[in-house]
């Protein structure tokens, strides 16, 4: 199992979610909205109220998936995510050790 989070352009959402969706068995995502800053250069700083005002929004993408789809959901969201602006976004995967659906099965911990 893998965990990928993606962090991208808002407008880019709808159809990356389309796509998601058409892929058997897809396990579903979470979304939320958040705003950020990147590190690529700009002019220097007028001062707090630009610091202060220096973020876009974002939605931030995470998902745990089986090892088998990690390829083509990552294939998808960079490929559908890319616009090809400064800001695109970024997509990371981690190894999940374990993971437990709630709705599915109840196992004890212990």
């Amino acid at each position: 199992m893998k965990e990928i989070k993606a962090i991208i352009q808002p407008g880019r959402l709808p159809k990356i979610r389309s796509a998601l969706r058409n892929i058997k068995s897809f396990p579903g995502m979470s979304v939320n909205k958040v705003d950020g800053c990147g590190h690529h250069l700009q002019k220097p700083s007028a001062g707090v109220r630009e610091e202060l005002t220096d973020y876009s929004p974002k939605v931030y993408l995470y998902m745990v998936v089986p090892d088998e789809l990690v390829e083509g959901i990552l294939q998808i969201i960079v490929e559908v995510g890319h616009t090809g602006n400064i800001g695109d976004g970024i997509v990371w995967v981690t190894p999940v050790e374990r993971m437990i659906r709630l709705s599915e099965q109840i196992e004890v911990l212990g």
